[in-house]
């Protein structure tokens, strides 16, 4: 995961209307941290739609008190919110119990700021590999219903979506059959366009088709294909043209996150969202 960090005036290469228009669409990728140290006033003034994410540090940082201030003045300002939960060193159908049992207290403690903000979702990964759960694919999978079925009816009490983000998964089938097996309302899919570009062997169309009846939600980036970049928008190989005719063909609109990697990447993101007049 990366950082995204508000823009300036000068690094504005659009009309400051369209931009304004598109970024009401969107969230925007925003650790807590720099939410908090830095950016909030910009975010306020600029119309930013933050996903704010969550690491450890900032779990251990913050208090109760400091996220209840930053969430009022988001919610007052009208502000759309969406969270990412941690994921470093999390293995939420880990093998070991003792494992699983840590990342469902950290992911746990995310949902318990739902007061405070409110959000309309929370990403979080999953995080099967094949490389790594070499023929315990099943045992993954009957920890992960175990883990993300009590999570999701966290999620209810919250009155919030648990959204499960591709990663290193090759294909969409693991990620069908876990949210096929929840069968919760609660506990959607989160697309990331850049991980599936990095890393997936299947196609777009199998992707969409698989996993439509449960996506919810949208992370842009790019890459050439060949590695976790988190290039702008349109800067790499991904077909973006191409997933939003799928989405439009199925009805889907799910909300939008855009990951960027520094103030500049996130305004070439949207001047060329713009350009491409997929909204």
């Amino acid at each position: 995961m990366v950082e995204t960090l508000p823009y300036h005036e000068a690094n504005r290469t659009g009309s400051q209307v369209d931009m304004q228009a598109l970024l009401r669409q969107l969230q925007v990728h925003m650790p807590f941290r720099d939410l908090h140290d830095r950016y909030l006033d910009l975010v306020l003034r600029e119309g930013i739609n933050p996903e704010i994410s969550f690491d450890y540090s900032a779990l251990e940082r913050f208090t109760d008190e400091d996220y209840r201030r930053i969430g009022d003045r988001l919610l007052a300002a009208g502000r759309t919110i969406t969270f990412h939960a941690p994921f470093m060193d999390l293995r939420p159908g880990a093998l070991d119990p003792d494992i699983r049992r840590i990342s469902r207290y950290r992911i746990q403690s995310i949902l318990a700021l739902v007061p405070y903000f409110r959000p309309m979702s929370i990403v979080c990964h999953p995080s099967f590999d094949h490389r790594y759960y070499v023929s315990t694919e099943e045992l993954w999978l009957k920890n992960s219903i175990e883990t993300w079925g009590a999570l999701a009816a966290v999620a209810e009490e919250a009155d919030t979506i648990i959204a499960l983000e591709n990663v290193y998964e090759r294909e969409p089938r693991v990620m069908q059959r876990l949210l096929s097996a929840c069968d919760s309302p609660r506990l959607r899919f989160c697309f990331d366009a850049g991980h599936y570009q990095a890393f997936s062997s299947a196609s777009l169309e199998d992707w969409i088709e698989s996993l439509a009846p449960y996506l919810h939600q949208l992370h842009l980036h790019d890459n050439q294909g060949t590695a976790d970049e988190h290039l702008p928008v349109g800067c790499g190989a991904f077909p973006f043209s191409r997933l939003f005719a799928l989405l439009r063909a199925r009805g889907l609109r799910p909300i939008v996150t855009l990951e960027a990697h520094d103030e500049e990447s996130l305004w070439q993101s949207l001047d060329n969202l713009s350009a491409m007049a997929l909204f």
